[in-house]
């Protein structure tokens, strides 16, 4: 189980993430119920280590609010942005507790958005567990930094 103050603490490193036009449109689903992170574990592609999170945090882009202000770019890309550095953040403050996490972006959305009767102006982004790590895996490789990385002058 997690502690309050904990689940309190991602919580407010979710909406302190950057936001284009300050328009916040992101929305988060905290699930702890049994049953339902069963439902997104098999709507996840049967991936059932989020089953044994006691923490799942469906992230979900509001693409009519993020139209307002910017039209076509704001509903194709700014709202999907907002979402993906609140969950950054999210993960950066779970580390920072102790716990691991794993974004999981292979789901199928329209099951998601049942499990939780998500409304239609929200897309779900990614699936998060949320725990205390059975193990501590070695990091993953990156590339280097010259292969991602053009300075230009």
């Amino acid at each position: 189980m997690i502690p309050l103050k904990i689940i309190e603490d991602l919580k407010e490193s979710i909406i302190w993430a950057p936001s284009a036009g300050n328009l916040q449109s992101r929305k988060f689903y905290f699930v702890t119920n049994g049953e339902m992170r069963f439902d997104l574990a098999k709507a996840a592609l049967d991936q059932q280590f989020i089953v044994e999170a006691p923490l799942v945090v469906v992230a979900c882009a509001d693409l009519e609010a993020s139209s307002v202000k910017y039209s076509g770019r704001g509903k194709e890309l700014y709202g999907i942005v907002d979402t993906a550095l609140s969950v950054q953040n999210m993960m950066l403050t779970a580390y920072e507790a102790g716990l691991g996490t794993c974004w999981v972006g292979g789901f199928e959305e329209f099951k998601v958005k049942e499990i939780l009767s998500i409304p239609e102006n929200l897309r779900p982004i990614a699936i998060v567990p949320v725990g205390y790590p059975a193990e501590n895996p070695d990091p993953p490789t990156r590339k280097e930094v010259h292969e991602m990385i053009e300075d230009v002058p």
